[in-house]
């Protein structure tokens, strides 16, 4: 009998489900997705490949970071033997993409672990393949979105039946478990430590917070909706603005100035794009030609979706002239002036400050 490598079988247990992040800030999704790479950090560790893992790379973590306490010893070590040698080629892999909100990337692990060169610098990898790399976050019931959320960069997701379930949106269903049993429940995965006890992960609850109003601005902005946000977050930082109407934009969404009449400089040409999809150079390559037209001082390019790497790369020819926002960056400016934001749009993202204790990652 042949076994399908996507979706388990009735009498064979389902293949193990991890979550392994690719940079605090999503830095190095978008360099994993298009190279089929899982990345993850620790960027002082040094190759792991001939660490028989366990008690030595604890030992290793231990000798590189004498004055850490032990229990973040332990679980720096946890994460790093699970990436590099607990996790087995066929496994699955489960990446929130912080830079494209709302999306989840699934794929299979189809190598081992390997040390090696990425954009000119060693790190920790293991070969992906993302068969679903933009799986949408409602295509999953809201705990397994909270076991997703864990701060950790390296855990293990099987709480209430994680594994079956995540094999069968790996496949391409939604997730089968609507029942009050399992959806409901809400609680923490573990990482594997380096002991053979784990770890309990810590809900990362600024990420979640921050997951919530993504999915809010993408369901209620989307179109022409978006670029009228995008104005009024640039009106709220002093900006006299134009926004073009719906239809043909002249490859500007949005004309930008100083001053109460917009005459004075910096003078920006605003280029939106409100799709999930990743905006690659030919976008890029058409607002720097906007702007020359427009006789803009500078421009800026919108991407709900985020950029890919070789866009980015691009990119830092213009560090002068251009600057990226990601889904992320314009959150970040959002609230940054909420406050001088019209009332219209205070009312259509009700947004309240709260304030909590700050979970050290390095201990999470």
């Amino acid at each position: 009998m042949v076994i399908t490598d996507h979706l388990s079988i009735e009498g064979h247990e389902p293949s193990p489900v991890w979550l392994v992040r690719a940079g605090a800030r999503g830095e190095d999704e978008a360099i994993a997705i298009e190279n089929g790479l899982a990345i993850i950090g620790f960027t002082d560790i040094s190759d792991l490949s001939e660490v028989p893992g366990g008690q030595a790379v604890r030992d290793l973590v231990g000798r590189l970071n004498p004055d850490a306490p032990t229990n973040r010893i332990s679980n720096w070590a946890g994460q790093l033997t699970s990436f590099s040698s607990v996790i087995q080629i066929g496994d699955i892999v489960a990446l929130p993409l912080k830079t494209r909100p709302g999306l989840i990337a699934l794929g299979r692990v189809r190598g081992p672990y390997q040390y090696r060169d990425v954009e000119g610098a060693k790190r920790h990898t293991r070969q992906v393949e993302w068969i679903r790399p933009d799986t949408p976050s409602d295509a999953f019931e809201q705990d397994l979105l909270y076991s997703l959320g864990a701060f950790l960069t390296v855990c293990r997701i099987r709480r209430n039946g994680a594994e079956q379930r995540i094999a069968t949106i790996l496949a391409g269903d939604r997730d089968p478990a609507a029942s009050d049993a399992t959806a409901g429940a809400a609680g923490l995965d573990t990482v594997e430590g380096d002991t053979g006890k784990d770890n309990q992960a810590v809900l990362d609850i600024s990420y979640l917070a921050r997951q919530q109003i993504f999915e809010h601005i993408r369901s209620r902005f989307p179109g022409h909706q978006f670029a009228r946000l995008v104005e009024a977050v640039l009106k709220a930082e002093g900006y006299s603005t134009l926004l073009s109407p719906v239809g043909p934009d002249g490859g500007v969404d949005i004309l930008a100035g100083g001053g109460s009449l917009g005459l004075e400089h910096p003078k920006l040409c605003v280029q939106v794009k409100g799709t999930v999809g990743t905006v690659d150079v030919t976008v890029l390559r058409s607002l720097i030609g906007t702007m020359q037209t427009f006789k803009a001082d500078q421009g800026l390019l919108v991407s709900w979706g985020g950029f890919t790497s070789s866009l980015e790369r691009e990119a830092r020819q213009s560090f002068f002239s251009v600057r990226l926002w990601t889904a992320g960056d314009l959150v970040d400016a959002l609230c940054r002036n909420y406050g001088q934001l019209p009332e219209t749009v205070q009312k259509e993202i009700p947004l309240e400050r709260v304030w909590m204790l700050v979970q050290d990652q390095a201990d999470a």
